[in-house]
Formats: structure tokens, sequence, C-alpha cells
């Protein structure tokens, strides 16, 4: 959470390049794992999209801080709903090589980073849409329960049941399977 929220939201509505990076950094990570937890085709890709909504809604925007998370996480799922939809529409094409591959960790950390993260997808992919978006909101995205009802459009009582029968089928997979890895 930011420190004088109103103060960096005035000033990126101002154009500050500094309040800008600040409400991107606080809330990068959350969206980035949101999408990932979706699976999201390009997590990189469509993080930038949302926070280029983000940024040039921001004179648009009403609100607090919590409101403020809610609108994001609004972009982002509607974002993701977006590219799965577009995703469906297109033709495979082949894959070339990346002549310039980034830079990262080492192989180990990347390869469990990458087992925990396909894990959790696997997870979440044997749960019913909604349980996901709720489950991926709630936990993921650190959002309330109402926060989650406003992104998604539900009521607040279906979020809660949508949630509690989520949280029950995790825990029957990993009763029956044990921990995906």
């Amino acid at each position: 959470m930011l420190d004088r929220f109103d103060d960096v939201l005035a000033a990126a509505r101002t154009g500050h390049g500094e309040a800008f990076e600040s409400l991107y950094h606080d809330l990068v990570r959350p969206v980035a794992a949101y999408l990932r937890a979706r699976g999201a085709p390009d997590v990189e890709d469509l993080t930038n999209e949302v926070f280029l909504a983000v940024f040039t809604g921001l004179p648009r925007f009403r609100g607090d801080q919590a409101h403020f998370r809610s609108w994001v996480f609004t972009i982002a799922h509607r974002r993701v709903v977006d590219a799965w939809r577009r995703r469906a529409r297109t033709v495979a094409t082949e894959l070339v090589a990346d002549p310039d591959p980034p830079a990262c960790g080492s192989a180990e950390d990347d390869a469990l980073a990458l087992l925990a993260t396909e894990g959790v997808v696997a997870l979440l992919a044997r749960l019913t849409d909604d349980q996901r978006d709720v489950l991926s909101l709630r936990v993921v995205a650190d959002l309330t329960v109402e926060q989650t009802a406003a992104v998604l459009g539900k009521p607040v009582g279906a979020v809660k049941a949508l949630q509690r029968r989520g949280l029950a089928a995790v825990r029957r997979i990993i009763s029956r399977e044990g921990v995906p890895l």
C-alpha cells in the first residue's frame, strides 16, 4: 500500500513520472501474479497492457486506494478474458527462437519457480472458471470480498460461496494427490 496515495495519484494525473512509477511498482507484482494464475498467454505483455490502460484512464478514475486497486484488477480481469478470446480466434504460428534471450537467475531457481507456478496454475485449472477467478482475486491479488464482487460483477454472497467451494475443492485435490509442484 502506498503512503499518501491521494498525493501520488494527483501527481500521476499531472504526468509526474515518479508518481506513475510508484503506482506501477505498488501493483505490478500482484497484477502479474493474478494474470499468471489465470493462465494468461503472455503475462509480461498483458501486464503492460493493463498498466497502459490504467495510466491512460487515470483522469477518469475516482476513489480511494482500495477503489484504485479494485479498478486496476477489473482492468486486468477484462484484459485476460480478452486475451483468451483473441487466442481462441488466432491461428497458431510457428515459434522462432529469441536471438537475445533475457538474462535470468540460476537454472535451478528458474526451474523451481516454474514448477511451483505450473503446479498452482494446474491446480487452479481444475476449478470452475468462477472459483478460479474468485480465488485468484482474493488470494493472489489480495482483494477483499467486496472488491472481488465488484471486479467480477457478482453479489458478495456469491463470491463468498464460490470462495468456500473453491477452497474445499483445493483441499480435496491436495488431500487426494498431494501438493502439486
